[in-house]
């Protein structure tokens, strides 16, 4: 597995101050996508232990509200196991701070039974549309995305939009 870029200090990906991580490697290619660079899975950086440890060192801040996980694909078959470890050792040091992710994937037909879903607090899911493209909504590029409250979706078995 590996990883294209580390922002120590992104405020475009979720609400305040956050650490994000652009994973490497996509299968979806969705015309006009914001992240080209992230598509091929062979280029970017090895994904490890050390990557992981950076990681949580940035986000050992009190400005930081929480990490981002983006890509590329966090949840393609060839990430998934990675996103899930940093997710997990996240969640692990910082209960109080919020993992967002975006997946291409469909969190009913691909994500809900996987057990990084038990980390992310919030999970932008949905291939973006060029044909849907808005710019005036937040945390998305186009209309079919969805902002999901994934703990409360987990709880109560049916999608909960965060803006519900």
């Amino acid at each position: 597995m590996r990883y294209n870029k580390i922002r120590k200090m992104d405020i475009a990906d979720g609400p305040g101050v956050r650490v994000s991580i652009f994973m490497q490697g996509c299968a979806f290619n969705c015309p006009n996508c914001f992240n080209p660079e992230t598509h091929d899975f062979t280029k970017g950086e090895e994904f490890t232990d050390e990557t992981i440890e950076k990681v949580l060192k940035l986000c050992d801040k009190d400005h930081i509200a929480g990490l981002s996980i983006l890509g590329g694909e966090p949840m393609h078959p060839k990430n998934i196991e990675g996103t899930t470890k940093l997710a997990k050792a996240f969640k692990e040091r910082f209960p109080n701070k919020t993992i967002w992710a975006w997946s291409g994937f469909k969190f009913e037909q691909n994500l809900q039974d996987k057990e990084v879903m038990k980390y992310i607090d919030v999970l932008v899911d949905g291939q973006y549309q060029e044909e849907k493209r808005n710019p005036s909504i937040h945390w998305r590029g186009s209309e079919n995305q969805r902002v999901i409250n994934v703990p409360e979706t987990l709880k109560v078995h049916r999608v909960v939009s965060l803006e519900s």
